[in-house]
């Protein structure tokens, strides 16, 4: 028996963990979900990681300057000012060449012809230069490096401004480009130009929007036709495409704005001001009643002591007129029909608040259990699943299937 167990232990026989895994049960399976796939309604947008973004903007600029025989660098430049629409820089070059160069600052020759000398004046600095000093964008006007670099670098800080920047002579319209940039700027400022020139190829182009996720980094391109704006992130975050707020089909944008709107503004508070206390007879200011008798005090420096049912001053109240709980002064005017307004005006704040408070309890929970949910998905996706994986050995495709019902 010790014999067999020894053997047993020391067989150096691969265990094959996955012996019995059925390989037709598993397409089986996934011609399943490839039909359960196929009942859902397709998905009418994209999400873009950054290496899509600087895929998909190589591609435009590489196609309009192949169509239209010009430089990446001014395919660029014609793209920013035309928000990165091909076709409508195809449209306005070949409607009218001259007049796009003029409006974009692309020229066809140098307006300045600079003498073939070694040395060169900057027009900055009016210094000297040796001609490999001195950079020029396409209109020819001569700047030392060290003046490029500060005036571009001055550009990027400001902003995403910079990506029309223009020759610093004042008279010049001429487009600078990223040829100067990566020329002559620091290494820090070529950073900042290529965050602003990636950006701008999303936030330009109207059929696509950034993720409005905190934190979040991916894009997303959206096809309209179906009339469903509902977006999934690949962070999880769910939004609608239309007013980029929290996903929220089926009621419409208009009323979610109202309802962002009185969450965040201050009539709830004015509300609940007028529902639950009443202003000083005296200094006006907003006592609330949350116990005792009906005689009230109002807080220095005004120290008025009035009823709280009628607001009439204490002194002229006693035994005679009900005392400290009661108000016969109130009653009688009531029936008079002296407080009706205020009164209305009471209770259409109390049933306004009521009502506001009814609908926000459900909505607080349902963002509660919508965060819990994300929670717990964000740690099956991390932890439960990679457990799964090393110490229970369940195949990855079976580990999918959790992660999706989980969704």
């Amino acid at each position: 028996m010790d014999s067999y167990n020894e053997d047993f232990y020391r067989d150096d026989t691969p265990m094959d963990y996955y012996s019995d895994y059925d390989d037709d049960a598993a397409d089986d399976y996934f011609d399943d979900t490839d039909r359960i796939l196929s009942r859902r309604p397709q998905q009418n947008f994209t999400i873009l990681k950054e290496s899509d973004i600087r895929q998909r903007q190589d591609e435009d600029i590489n196609r309009v300057a192949t169509v239209l025989s010009i430089s990446e660098v001014s395919a660029s430049i014609l793209l920013r000012h035309y928000n990165w629409s091909v076709s409508k820089v195809h449209d306005a070059w070949f409607a009218d060449e001259d007049s796009v160069r003029k409006a974009v600052g692309l020229l066809e020759q140098p307006v300045v012809q600079c003498p073939n000398d070694e040395e060169l004046t900057c027009g900055i600095c009016f210094e000297n230069y040796a001609r490999a000093k001195i950079e020029m964008a396409s209109c020819g006007h001569p700047y030392c490096i060290s003046c490029w670099a500060g005036y571009i670098g001055t550009s990027i800080n400001d902003g995403p401004g910079c990506l029309m920047l223009r020759c610093p002579d004042p008279t010049c319209d001429t487009a600078v480009g990223q040829d100067i940039i990566n020329i002559v700027a620091s290494d820090e400022d070529k950073r900042k130009y290529g965050h602003y020139l990636l950006r701008s190829y999303i936030e330009d182009n109207k059929k696509s929007k950034w993720c409005p996720a905190p934190g979040c980094e991916y894009a997303v391109t959206f096809d309209a036709g179906s009339g469903n704006y509902d977006v999934s992130c690949l962070c999880s975050y769910c939004f609608c495409w239309n007013c980029t707020e929290e996903a929220h089909r089926p009621v419409d944008c208009g009323t979610v704005a109202k309802w962002i709107l009185k969450n965040s503004a201050e009539s709830e508070n004015m509300n609940w001001i007028l529902a639950n206390s009443k202003p000083c007879p005296k200094c006006k200011r907003p006592i609330e009643k949350n116990q005792g008798c009906m005689h009230i005090t109002c807080t220095p420096p005004c120290k008025f002591e009035f009823c709280w049912l009628c607001l009439g001053a204490w002194s002229d109240h006693g035994e005679r007129t009900g005392g400290f709980y009661a108000c016969n002064r109130y009653e009688s005017a009531k029936q008079e029909g002296v407080y009706d307004d205020s009164e209305k005006r009471r209770d259409m704040a109390k049933n306004s608040l009521e009502r506001y408070t009814h609908y926000y309890e459900r909505w607080a929970s349902n963002q509660s259990s919508r965060q819990k949910a994300l929670d717990d998905l964000h740690q099956m996706q991390t932890v439960h699943v990679s457990h799964c994986r090393v110490v229970m050995f369940i195949h990855p495709f079976s580990l999918k299937f959790h992660i999706v019902a989980c969704m």
